[in-house]
């Protein structure tokens, strides 16, 4: 039996340390520890395991691996705008429609654009209720911008969901319903942050919002990922 290498095993623990990152980075949160500053360290620690993992894996399509590192680096970017909650929302709203845009170019790599309408039916419905709960609470000035972003998350999810469907019935179909669920997670971890902001009154925002956004990032991962099948 052949020993595991160095790059191996590093890889194998970066989940471990990425849940314990994140851990903290909830846990900052004032109606738990009140420590900003494990926010500041751990939050970017913690999206940062999630690329190198993506990195250091294999995959079956170099452009789609690299298309999903991108994205990720794109929303490390958007993590650390929003150490900044006020000052750096643009920013990182920004970051991250740079990161779903980056996500869509990897995920039609496997199917075509639109290549579902039934599933970009149903996210344009999902989509556009979630801006209905929060458009009277969104300043005039963020309206065009919260759009962009809103239709560009929901264009990801519908991509996501188009692959799983695409891909059913094939040896990594797992890998990419694993995939579509990243999708509709950061949909949902998203919802909760801009409900929160817009609108208010979201019990424990931090727990719910952070612990979908990585879950679902790392799910969203898998698709840079060889499946096992195909291994």
């Amino acid at each position: 039996m052949s020993a595991e290498s160095p790059t191996a095993s590093m890889r194998r623990f970066l989940p471990f340390i990425g849940a314990a990152a994140a851990l903290l980075a909830i846990a900052s949160a004032p109606w738990a520890l009140d420590k900003p500053a494990l926010n500041v360290v751990f939050k970017p620690l913690a999206t940062l395991c999630v690329i190198a993992w993506t990195a250091l894996s294999r995959s079956d399509d170099g452009l789609v691996k690299r298309w999903i590192v991108i994205g990720l680096v794109f929303s490390l970017l958007g993590d650390v705008a929003l150490l900044w909650p006020v000052q750096g929302f643009l920013a990182g709203l920004v970051a991250f429609l740079l990161g779903h845009l980056s996500y869509l170019v990897a995920l039609t790599r496997r199917v075509t654009f639109l290549s579902s309408r039934p599933a970009f039916g149903v996210w344009a419905i999902v989509a556009a209720s979630v801006l209905a709960s929060l458009w009277a609470g969104v300043p005039a000035d963020m309206r065009a911008p919260v759009l962009l972003y809103v239709t560009a998350l929901s264009a990801m999810a519908a991509q996501a969901t188009s692959v799983w469907i695409a891909r059913r019935g094939r040896p990594d179909a797992a890998k990419w319903r694993i995939v579509a669920i990243g999708a509709a997670l950061f949909v949902l971890s998203d919802a909760i942050l801009a409900t929160d902001k817009f609108i208010g009154g979201v019990p424990l925002p931090t727990l719910w919002n952070l612990s979908t956004y990585w879950l679902g990032q790392w799910f969203i991962a898998r698709a840079a990922v060889r499946a096992p099948e195909a291994a």
